[in-house]
């Protein structure tokens, strides 16, 4: 797969993303049940798509048990830091936070970081306590654990979705593509500050 293809593929999949994400302003709409409701909070706001994408392409850049230890720990923390939100924990600029760690994911993609896995499990860890909250303070009354299995999937199928892109990208090029990188990490980075000051 040449860099010219990589570009294409890349910059259409973030185009459908975009396109996807865009009608949720609040990242929350009726779905007519607390599973469905659960599974589209993630994938309905741009900020939580390009995060989670992000973290399973990062994953496939750091290699080997990262790929999913990673991912799993977000998923992890994520899913506690849901429950904590439920219950009315509700620290201040969680929307803020949010954005920069697209930002944050961003600059790790853009500059190839690698890093052992324990610390790479701890970052994108952090970065999901303010996802998991948003998740759960945004949770429809009496949502219940429905809500809560349907997050955690679409997050999971998100993680999937940058994780299979990255390992595809690296067994063509034998590493992780500047190009890819420079693009997606880039990316990210000019999404995560537009949606600190939009």
């Amino acid at each position: 797969m040449t860099q010219q293809t990589i570009f294409r593929v890349f910059s259409a999949a973030l185009a459908l993303i975009a396109f996807a994400a865009a009608p949720a302003e609040a990242h929350t709409i009726d779905t007519g049940g607390a599973l469905a409701h659960g599974f589209a909070h993630p994938i309905t706001g741009l900020d939580h798509v390009l995060a989670m994408v992000a973290v399973g392409l990062w994953a496939a850049h750091l290699g080997g048990r990262a790929r999913w230890l990673v991912p799993a720990s977000f998923v992890v923390v994520m899913a506690v830091a849901g429950g904590l939100g439920v219950a009315g924990f509700a620290p201040p600029s969680v929307e803020t936070a949010i954005a920069l760690t697209v930002v944050a994911l961003g600059a790790l993609i853009f500059a190839r970081v690698r890093m052992p896995i324990a610390l790479g499990m701890a970052v994108v860890g952090s970065f999901a306590m303010f996802h998991g909250l948003a998740h759960g303070l945004e949770a429809p009354a009496a949502a219940g654990i429905a809500y809560g299995f349907g997050f955690v999937a679409a997050t999971a199928l998100l993680h999937g979705i940058g994780l299979g892109f990255g390992v595809m990208m690296m067994r063509k090029q034998g590493g992780l593509p500047r190009l890819a990188a420079r693009l997606g990490g880039g990316t990210a980075v000019a999404a995560g500050v537009l949606l600190m000051v939009a």
